[in-house]
């Protein structure tokens, strides 16, 4: 049996550690909890062997740490997956032991928390203290200090504890312990520990036993409410026939005469804080016995359940009456709502399980991949293929009947019917006993997407994403490697998933920048997903009616295989595009204004004619800059170098351009979007105390407000991220979209892509060709890809569309192009500017990041790098900086970058081979440098 394991660990180190087994076994793949550095970890097993470590120095042995727990009995990641963690973990240059944590989305699975054990200087203080009494030189409390000593005296016999449980015996809060860290009298330690993730609730049931015919009134019927379905079978038949509940006789009361409900002879009614249920089968009610004939006697069916069950009280003949309605059995959380409005105390269903009378069962929460509705449109897969999309499809499936990795490049205007090629080609890997993957960019994009894989295969999707809880996505992760999902929809995480017989990777919306990962590892999901195709042996598709420069040119040297749909579905025509200069408006008009008398216009008439508009403001919040008139003053984010955004609050008292000394609305804030930070809306400048603050800009939110006031008249949403935060907002707001609730919807990129409302004719674009001017190569690229995107959304129903587009600048050949829907004019004219400035995709790209908590430490770290690349002189690449980044401090952190040029990838991998481990050897601290390869946003 192997002795020993080697554990990629996330930490921002370019090793793996070895560990000792013990009597454990593992195997590559799975996960363990080991110690490190004082802390337990959860590492990913990367290596089995026998080989024992060897020290450098023969006379200092090494002291090897054994495994604590093996979390798995099986390898979680495939050899596949772990081939694909090795080579991102290379490319990317990221330690293998964050990659890998990456891939594995089940830290619900482990529970961590921190402990504290006596110190050996808190051992001699304790001591200390006895013997001297407390210091007068600290700056604590008296009181502070006596806890101090109580956690000392609580901590003595060498336990490790848990805050929580220290602060109950001591008064010692959290604060106070980290102080007596610092000063070493404690050691805190971090603890991982399994925890079982399962998403669980509970349920009520009636026992089973010889049973009563029960017929409940008032507990469905008319006026009653509806009724949440728990998780067992429904009692079935009409209103007011028999429902079995089993075991329980209640105690029946003496009905008024004239009762309202007619109950007559054969039946006793019995009515419980407002309430009501019937027992079948009874004789008329005499006085005496429960369930006695007027004769006295007891009908023998009835007389050892009569004999043996308790007395019940009202509220517990309430609760009996309720379940008995649902069948017998009814959800806890569902039975608690129902029985709280008839005010029922909550302990009195405890009572009854006490009693024996209820017992609760545990059952698995049900989950909702997508919560949208088709409202009288057909589902994607219910239409019939046109020629350019049984085209497309038969080139998919070529791909896959021939075996091995193709990848393609699908190349389709907006509104051709990608959805449904995607559709039937998963179909038919399902068919052929094959899996499938789909991505898409941003998780407002997977309710539609879900709506219609679900509609098609039903319970074979699984959804991944990084808004569900961790107890769901451990829930759905499993759900995938145990085979009972075999379509997966997901962002770009997804592309880790634990599916086995991959036939088919689908990449949506593949230009999008969001598939690129901003945090470690820098991963770009759809080159990870291309991998993994060749990793697979399978076919893969990126789709787009925009593609990216870097896969337009991939499929220009035949790299991929290139299909092309150029027209949308019925031959609907595409939407007329046509410019409107704000430079001619102003001078028109006199003043500036958020939207032009055009905009306006088609606006009014796309209402009154009862179809849909689409506003897109690229910009979140009221105002995105406060300026001071005295001084110049921008109100700037503490933490960060960017100007605070103004957010406004609910309320009158409008503060905005042109609008000086008001106060501002209750609830306004001047909020950072790259930190959160948030402040109050100051009455005066901070550095002048001028009261004249000016608001410029407008965003989203201003311009929802401009619209209500100019349309009154109008249902209008906003979609942005202060309106959209959680997976059911956005699937509310695309439902009331769907269903005609909003005709008017205003917001930012959320809206532009991948939404298909047929009631859209009319989409206007407020100053998005702003980004033109930001520092990034890729600027032209992203602003066509917007507008291309944007526009997509009018007009794919049976009415045409038209788009407007407010610009400063109208001769900018992004506008030339996109007015006529021309991307391959657009892309060979951006090419030939790539190609004179050897930007990607003719070179490759690598941003490094220096940064760090002081400026003089980043200075110094970017000085060093700069020197050492001069002195290498590596040929083939172009070194650019160090130089501060366009924002040069986030969250307190300040940043430099260099940029690094190669016409050749391999001369850059061979600058980046070296550079690690010179920083290792430097001793720069790895997690203050970030080589981003093939990076996407250079900001």
């Amino acid at each position: 049996m192997p002795r020993f394991v080697d554990v990629a660990l996330p930490i921002p180190l370019d090793r793996a550690f070895t560990y000792g087994l013990g009597e454990l076994e593992a195997c590559v793949g799975a996960r363990v909890l080991v110690p490190f550095s004082g802390q337990k970890l959860m590492g990913i097993v990367v290596r089995v062997h026998d080989e024992a470590p060897v020290a450098d120095d023969p006379s200092k042995p090494i002291e090897i740490k054994r495994v604590e727990q093996v979390l798995d009995d099986e390898a979680l990641l495939s050899d596949e997956l772990m081939e694909l963690g090795r080579w991102i973990a290379a490319y990317y240059c990221a330690p293998l032991g964050e990659t890998l944590r990456g891939m594995v989305p089940l830290m619900a699975e482990v529970k961590r928390h921190f402990v504290y054990r006596i110190g050996e200087r808190g051992r001699a203080v304790l001591y200390e203290g006895a013997a001297k009494g407390s210091s007068l030189r600290s700056k604590l409390s008296a009181d502070d200090q006596n806890r101090e000593y109580a956690a000392l005296n609580y901590l003595e016999a060498g336990d490790a504890v848990k805050a929580a449980t220290i602060r109950s015996a001591t008064g010692a809060n959290k604060a106070l312990l980290d102080g007596m860290v610092k000063k070493k009298w404690l050691v805190r330690e971090a603890v991982a520990e399994s925890r079982d993730a399962r998403r669980v609730e509970m349920v009520a049931v009636l026992r089973d036993s010889q049973g009563l015919g029960i017929r409940e009134q008032g507990l469905g019927g008319e006026g009653s409410g509806p009724r949440v379905q728990g998780p067992g079978p429904r009692a079935q038949g009409s209103e007011g026939d028999s429902v079995a509940v089993r075991g329980i006789e209640p105690e029946p009361e003496v009905p008024d005469a004239g009762h309202p409900d007619g109950a007559g002879a054969g039946e006793n009614v019995d009515r419980v804080s407002g309430l009501e249920f019937r027992v079948s089968g009874l004789g008329p009610v005499s006085e005496g016995p429960v369930g006695q004939t007027p004769d006295g006697q007891i009908p023998a069916e009835l007389s050892v359940a009569a004999r043996r069950l308790p007395k019940l009280n009202e509220n517990q003949l309430a609760v009996m009456a309720e379940l008995a309605g649902c069948g017998g059995r009814e959800l806890v959380r569902e039975l608690r709502v129902r029985l709280e409005r008839a005010g029922v105390p909550e302990s009195t269903l405890g009572t009854l399980v006490k009693r024996g009378l209820v017992r609760l069962e545990e059952v698995a929460q049900s989950f909702s991949v997508s919560g949208l509705g088709a409202h009288g449109r057909r589902f994607a897969h219910e239409h019939r293929l046109n020629e350019a999309q049984t085209a497309a499809l038969a080139t998919i499936v070529a791909a896959m009947d021939k075996g091995g990795f193709a990848p393609h490049l699908l190349f389709g205007v907006t509104g051709s019917g990608k959805t449904a090629v995607y559709i039937a080609a998963i179909q038919q890997a399902l068919d052929r006993g094959r899996s499938a993957l789909l991505l898409v960019p941003e998780i407002g994009l997977t309710p539609g997407t879900a709506m219609h894989m679900v509609a098609a295969f039903g319970g074979e999707v699984a959804l991944l994403h990084s808004q569900l809880t961790p107890d769901k996505r451990a829930e759905q992760w499993h759900r995938i490697r145990r085979g009972e999902a075999r379509v997966v929809i997901g962002t770009r995480s997804a592309v880790f998933s634990p599916l086995t017989n991959l036939g088919l990777i689908l990449v949506d919306e593949e230009h999008d920048g969001a598939y690129k990962q901003e945090e470690t590892p820098r991963y770009h999901g759809r080159d990870v997903a291309v991998m993994r195709a060749k990793l697979a042996g399978c076919a893969v598709v990126l789709g787009s009616a925009t593609p990216s420069l870097e896969s337009w040119h991939n499929a220009e040297r035949g790299r991929y295989a290139r299909i092309d749909m150029l027209e949308r579905v019925s031959n609907r025509p595409m939407p007329a595009v046509e410019l409107v200069d704000m430079r001619e408006e102003f001078r028109a008009t006199g003043q500036e204004q958020i939207f032009s008398r055009k905009l306006l216009e088609e606006t009014q008439a796309t209402l009154d004619r009862g179809e849909q508009a689409i506003i897109l403001l690229n910009r979140r919040g009221y105002s995105f800059v406060v300026m001071c008139r005295k001084c110049g003053e921008k109100m700037e984010c503490e933490n960060c170098a960017i100007s605070l955004t103004y957010h406004k609050g609910q309320g009158s008292g409008i503060r905005e351009q042109g609008l000086e000394g008001d106060v501002a609305p209750p609830g306004s804030r001047l909020e950072c979007h790259y930190c959160g930070f948030k402040v109050g809306v100051p009455k005066a400048c901070p550095h002048c105390t001028s009261e004249h603050l000016y608001f410029l800009g407008a965003g989203s939110q201003q311009g929802e407000e401009r619209l209500a006031g100019l349309f009154p008249g109008a249902r209008i949403g906003r979609m942005d991220r202060d309106t959209v935060r959680t997976r059911g907002d956005m699937e509310r707001l695309l439902e009331r979209l769907h269903s005609g609730e909003i005709n008017l919807l205003v917001g930012t990129q959320m809206i532009a892509k991948g939404h298909d409302i047929h009631g859209v004719t009319f989409v206007g674009v407020v100053g998005a060709d702003f980004a033109l001017g930001l520092p990034d190569f890729r600027s032209a690229e992203r602003v066509f890809q917007l507008l291309t995107q944007v526009s997509g959304r009018a007009g794919r129903g049976d009415l045409p569309g038209k788009v407007l587009v407010q610009t400063y600048q109208p001769a900018h050949y992004v506008h030339e192009f996109s007015q006529r829907h021309d991307f391959v004019g657009f892309a060979a004219r951006e090419m030939y500017f790539r190609r004179a400035m050897k930007y990607p995709p003719l070179s490759v790209l690598a941003n490094v990041l220096v940064q760090g908590e002081t400026l003089e430490e980043v200075l110094g770290w970017s000085a060093r790098i700069g020197r050492w690349l001069e002195r290498k002189k590596f040929p083939g690449v172009r070194v650019l900086g160090p130089a501060p980044a366009p924002i040069s401090r986030i969250k307190r952190i300040y940043r430099y970058h260099l940029l690094l040029k190669a016409e050749q990838r391999s001369r850059l991998g061979v600058l980046l081979k070296e550079f690690v481990p010179w920083l290792e050897a430097e001793e720069i601290p790895r997690r203050n440098v970030v080589v981003d390869v093939d990076a996407v946003h250079l900001m």
